[in-house]
């Protein structure tokens, strides 16, 4: 009777998983809870005005209290080679980094110049990557070629590449944001249980960084809900996306409605791909109109801050014309009372004369 071969990967993915499940054991055994202090930050990726709010940030904790680790939304052995890179006199790594990141979100000249001026103003930084294994094929890889290059393949940096790379797959092949959202969790107390004492800054996406909020797809909390349930009164979370919205109107026109004109400053135009028949959307704030159709009746539909490209308050009134693809034009009003629908602040459609 012949018996079964096991292949060498899959031999690995059975110690990652035994080395994974041990580790989860070890931090439910743990009796001494670290005492750094977690100062998470939400963000819109890849905009520039958060980008320099978050260098700023940084650059306080490090300069000013003495933070040497930043947490971030890449995968360990990311970071691991960002880490390898500050050592470095060139940028040959950061640069074939940045040339894998090509179709995400970080494959932006800022988001490179974040990391270089990083490099120049901050140079002791250890960067922390708890996020599955994005580029699995492209950087995991080449981490691993670099590891097995310097004799490292019995480290723990070898067996939690393959780790990341492992859980970079099944995120890939499943698209399971559950498993995803709770990895990210597992990743960051291995990562921050390390330092025991140490004070740390993290900065990842606005949907992963609400302290009381779920995932974005509603099912499971987010990654620093289940932090703070974790680790208790030492994390804390500050959105920065509200920061892209912080921008001027590109002009100002004047707009009819119920027969009177209004003042109305322009904030430019969304595209709608996949949106019905919808192509695109354009927005405006009536000034000095509130108090004209603030009681007017409602239809019933909402439109979360979210949706809008600007900074909303309250007694603030909205038009929105939607463009569909064979060019016609549906045009819709909005006004803000404060009112808050599935736990986020909503604007609500009014009807006009």
């Amino acid at each position: 009777m012949k018996s079964k071969r096991i292949s060498f990967f899959t031999m690995v993915l059975i110690v990652v998983v035994s080395l994974s499940a041990c580790s989860n054991i070890a931090i439910q055994q743990e009796s001494t809870q670290p005492s750094g202090e977690i100062y998470l930050y939400g963000e819109e990726h890849g905009v520039d005005k958060i980008l320099d709010k978050e260098f700023e940030l940084w650059y306080e904790y490090y300069h000013n209290q003495g933070m040497r680790h930043l947490f971030v939304e890449l995968p360990y052995y990311t970071a691991e080679f960002l880490n390898i890179w500050m050592q470095s006199s060139s940028d040959d790594i950061l640069d074939a980094v940045y040339k894998d990141w090509a179709g995400s979100v970080s494959h932006n000249p800022s988001v490179k110049e974040f990391y270089k001026k990083i490099k120049t103003h901050c140079p002791e930084t250890i960067f922390h990557g708890t996020d599955v294994g994005n580029q699995y094929n492209t950087t995991g890889e080449r981490f691993l070629d670099y590891l097995r290059s310097n004799n490292l393949k019995d480290s723990e940096q070898y067996l939690l590449t393959y780790e990341a790379i492992a859980q970079g797959r099944h995120f890939y092949i499943h698209s399971d944001h559950v498993y995803r959202e709770d990895t990210m969790v597992e990743n960051f107390i291995r990562e921050f249980d390390k330092l025991m004492d140490e004070n740390i800054m993290g900065i990842y996406g606005a949907a992963h960084t609400g302290l009381d909020s779920m995932d974005f797809t509603n099912s499971v909390p987010s990654m620093a809900n289940q932090l703070k349930e974790h680790y208790g009164s030492i994390i804390s979370s500050e959105d920065l996306s509200s920061i892209a919205k912080d921008i001027p109107p590109l002009r100002v026109d004047t707009l009819k409605v119920s027969g009177r004109e209004y003042e109305a400053v322009y904030f430019g135009k969304q595209d709608l791909p996949g949106f019905k028949e919808y192509a695109y959307r354009e927005f405006w704030r009536l000034e000095n109109a509130y108090d004209n159709f603030g009681d007017r009746p409602k239809t019933g539909d909402v439109l979360p801050y979210s949706n809008y490209p600007m900074l909303i308050e309250t007694a603030q009134v909205f038009v929105i014309d939607y463009t569909k693809t064979d060019g016609s034009v549906i045009r819709k009003y909005y006004r803000c009372d404060g009112y808050v629908w599935n736990d986020l602040p909503s604007t609500e459609e009014f009807k006009v004369e």
